[in-house]
């Protein structure tokens, strides 16, 4: 059977190319076996119910593994302590094979109204002789645990389970326990009860901290796509090729799969692709890049939902994208604690930046197409937009020229705070129709900042590099230039641009070229 990229549900090892998880395995078992009570927090698509499934398997030969998932249980399972109890001994009924005599008619009681008490507390005196009983130590794995986290009930689920590990010492119970979803189940209380005097001490707070990486690295992505390469001798760079994808997604499992698909199943073998060799290549992963940042799907509305539903939020987005500048991090704020819950923003540093280039390319996207009815900017580029073409290649010079004479006429006269606070924005905002259908642009991350951006143009398997700066005087700018020619030097590149805002009276307005060792540096200035 032919093996493919999987982007929907649980992936698996005999049908779908996989990540080696070996490593990530060892870690989490090390937590079962030391005893941990632990939350697989992360954001959608990341791969936990994967992970779960693959380590159910690697614990059963020490363990006795019960795997169940709240999603699979009614909404009315949950409405009171009687119907989750009768609910969730029918969910061990069904999953485990076998349990020490009388255990399985004590749960069937639960199941068909006839225990004489049907409570949480007479539930998990039940597990406690099973536990007692056991042949093996029993570990409970639980996903989607999203599922109940806005019901008393499942808060005092938690506090049954808070209560067993507290006297594990005396009292037989759980090995491990694992509960897997989005939200950080140490919070629930804040989804229940939004008064202040109920926002800590959750039931949970016994639970360790999970620090397993389960983003990919770029050695991941290659061993995967090594196995892609066995079966099908497309001739890669498998290290180069790895390196472009994380690149772009900083490892999120879904985006790194979903690329790796669109490119196997959408790229090879159309027109411009015909073969799979043709189609792992650079040229063939930027068309997948544009496929992918221009397509809709729930993790992409999940995203724009949470940025309308936190409008400060939003405006730290819109700072990191547009004018670079810095934003601490702090998990305090529930705005970042959601957006980093959701893998959007991340902590580098003690700043919050955009998870990856395709995230970012995303808001971006989204915050300019609010802006286009209206912005003359846009519409100077798309009443000339096809100016900028030249047999299927981007005239990037041509481009910033006509920027340079259209934002003069319009903005030449604006005052120095609202060029530096728009003028990186309104030319992207100009660039967007002139690549729009055919070529995506982002911002690099690690050059952002207040002063300097470098906007980076893929367009028909061609990049082009343009920083973006705000001028500081002679120095300032020599500076930029060797920085550009460095940054040109990683993308293997011998023509690089620069756009500088300048607010100097003396200042000369246009487009000139600078030779820069063996660089050509074409520097436009407004």
């Amino acid at each position: 059977m032919t093996k493919t990229f999987n982007v929907n549900g649980v992936c698996r090892p005999d049908k779908h190319y996989m990540v080696d998880l070996t490593s990530r395995l060892e870690e989490i078992r090390r937590m079962v076996d030391s005893g941990a009570y632990f939350t697989i927090n992360r954001a959608r698509q990341y791969g936990k119910t994967t992970t779960l499934r693959a380590l159910a398997n690697d614990l059963k030969d020490d363990y006795i593994v019960v795997s169940l998932d709240f999603q699979r249980m009614s909404a009315l399972s949950f409405e009171n302590e009687q119907s989750f109890v009768a609910a969730f001994s029918e969910e061990l009924l069904f999953f485990v094979k076998s349990f020490p005599e009388g255990i399985k008619e004590k749960l069937m009681a639960f199941v068909d109204g006839t225990a004489r008490i049907n409570s949480l507390q007479a539930l998990f005196k039940v597990i406690y002789l099973w536990c007692k009983g056991s042949r093996k130590p029993i570990v409970l794995m639980i996903d989607e645990v999203d599922t109940a986290t806005n019901n008393q009930v499942f808060l005092d689920f938690l506090a049954q389970l808070r209560a067993a590990y507290l006297t594990s010492d005396t009292t037989p119970t759980f090995q491990s326990v694992i509960l897997a979803g989005v939200y950080d189940v140490r919070n629930v209380k804040r989804k229940i009860r939004p008064e202040k005097e109920h926002k800590e001490n959750s039931p949970w707070n016994i639970a360790a901290d999970f620090l397993v990486d389960m983003s990919f690295s770029s050695a991941n992505i290659a061993g995967m796509l090594k196995e892609y390469e066995t079966d099908w001798h497309t001739g890669m760079n498998l290290n180069e090729m790895a390196d472009r994808i994380y690149a772009y997604t900083s490892g999120y499992p879904y985006l790194v799969s979903r690329l790796c698909k669109l490119i196997d199943e959408r790229i090879a073998g159309n027109e411009n692709f015909p073969t799979k060799s043709c189609a792992w290549t650079k040229a063939g992963f930027l068309e997948a890049v544009k496929i992918l940042i221009n397509e809709t799907n729930p993790l992409y509305q999940s995203l724009i939902g949470k940025v309308r539903d936190y409008p400060e939020l939003r405006m730290v987005l819109y700072d990191l994208l547009f004018t670079g500048k810095p934003v601490p991090y702090n998990a305090l704020n529930d705005y970042m604690e959601i957006a980093a819950m959701f893998g959007f923003i991340k902590n580098i540093g003690g700043s919050a930046i955009i998870s990856n280039r395709v995230f970012e390319s995303v808001l971006y996207n989204w915050f300019m197409s609010e802006e286009y009815l209206n912005n003359k900017m846009y519409d100077a580029g798309l009443r000339d937009k096809n100016q900028f073409i030249t047999e299927g290649h981007l005239n990037v010079r041509r481009i910033l020229e006509k920027f340079v004479e259209c934002f003069t006429y319009l903005y030449g006269d604006q005052e120095e705070t609202f060029v530096e606070d728009v003028g990186r924005r309104y030319f992207m905002l100009f660039l967007k129709p002139i690549i729009n259908g055919e070529g995506n642009c982002y911002v690099e991350a690690e050059t952002r900042n207040h002063e300097r951006t470098d906007l980076v143009i893929d367009y028909h398997g061609e990049q082009f590099i343009i920083e973006m700066k705000v001028w500081r005087g002679n120095a300032y700018n020599q500076r930029g230039e060797r920085q550009l020619s460095d940054y040109l030097d990683y993308f293997h590149l011998k023509k690089g641009y620069m756009l500088s805002f300048n607010f100097n009276k003396k200042k000369k307005i246009g487009v000139t070229d600078i030779l820069l060792g063996d660089k050509v540096l074409v520097e436009a200035v407004v």
